[in-house]
């Protein structure tokens, strides 16, 4: 990324803190998904969707000025006129910095290609499990294989933009190294976030037990010193402690959603978080009546937990990433 670019979102970062408006809004611009993922709610066709114009997302885009804008669904590859909301949302060389979240069942390398070229900055690809797993876990048949391809047949970009993305939950959370070292071996980035039952109320089968809270524990201070040897993983020291807490204490309070964070639907409506929908007409009206009353503490997803830290948090632990890859890479010069 250059200098100018790198400016640009951290200005707009310390503007939105100023004035209040988010930090991250994913645009989730279909529900529909050609996956039924295990821990989601959403899956299967919708008829009749209604669907905002690519026009109409990229005036909100403009409107609120996010430094992040997350592309999501639902599975997005599903809409033909994806590449037109990109470029309606594309300010080159400045915000927002465009994320893709997708499963990568229909991602070409000419699609990755494309959606490049239209803006995309980073593809964040749903990883569940570093084998064949993850096929049973997304109910699509030969998906590790499809991600494992694509990888390999754009060994010869040098800037991929890709980060695997894992949910941890209690039937993964063993394998985490091993997910690392598969992105490590196709040179992309790896992230992990944490699990929610808000999506489908299934504690009992994903929730770390307090059981097993120590062998997770000993999984996350493993996981940080591979990723202090290796630089593949992008998640902060941060969030994995607060992972810890969540999974020990079933609650993490304070959530800024609505405020640090939003949702755009397909319709272009507005909720304050993916896990509860309420379509709201302004951000005012849902500061207002969700915000200010807000008291839930059930989930640290990936984009609370980034969008929520403190400038000074949010500043180290960017930084921690810029020199930490730096440093790795003097070091095997």
């Amino acid at each position: 990324m250059s200098a100018g670019r790198t400016f640009s979102l951290a200005m707009r970062g310390l503007k939105n803190f100023l004035t209040g408006k988010p930090l991250t809004i994913s645009f989730e611009v279909t529900y529909r998904c050609n996956a039924r993922c295990h821990h989601c709610h959403l899956g299967g066709p919708i008829p009749n969707e209604k669907q905002a114009t690519p026009e109409e997302f990229g005036r909100l885009c403009r409107k609120f000025k996010p430094v992040v804008a997350q592309v999501s669904g639902g599975e997005p590859t599903l809409r033909r006129d994806l590449e037109d909301i990109i470029r309606a949302m594309r300010r080159p060389g400045k915000h927002p910095f465009i994320v893709l979240t997708t499963n990568a069942a229909t991602l070409t390398r000419e699609r990755y290609e494309s959606l490049r070229a239209a803006g995309v900055d980073e593809f964040s690809i749903s990883f569940d499990y570093p084998d064949e797993r993850h096929d049973t876990f997304r109910e699509i048949p030969g998906l590790f294989k499809k991600i494992e391809g694509l990888l390999a047949s754009i060994q010869d970009i040098k800037e991929k933009g890709i980060t695997l993305s894992c949910v941890v939950h209690r039937q993964n959370f063993r394998e985490l190294i091993k997910m690392a070292e598969f992105a490590k071996k196709w040179g992309v980035g790896m992230n992990y976030s944490t699990y929610t039952w808000m999506r489908t109320s299934k504690k009992d089968e994903f929730m770390i037990t307090p059981e097993e809270m120590p062998e997770f524990k000993q999984k996350i201070d493993e996981l940080l010193a591979w990723k202090e040897a290796n630089g593949t993983v992008f998640t902060a020291e941060y969030n994995f402690r607060k992972m810890i807490e969540f999974f020990e204490t079933q609650a993490i309070g304070g959530c800024r959603a609505g405020q640090r964070f939003m949702i755009i639907g397909p319709d272009g409506s507005m909720s304050p978080c993916g896990l509860i929908i309420k379509n709201f007409a302004t951000r005012k009206e849902m500061i207002r009546e969700f915000s200010k009353k807000n008291d839930c503490t059930a989930c640290f997803t990936s984009i609370r937990a980034n969008s929520e830290k403190n400038p000074s948090r949010l500043i180290k632990d960017n930084l921690h990433k810029v020199f930490g890859r730096k440093k790795k890479k003097a070091a095997q010069a």
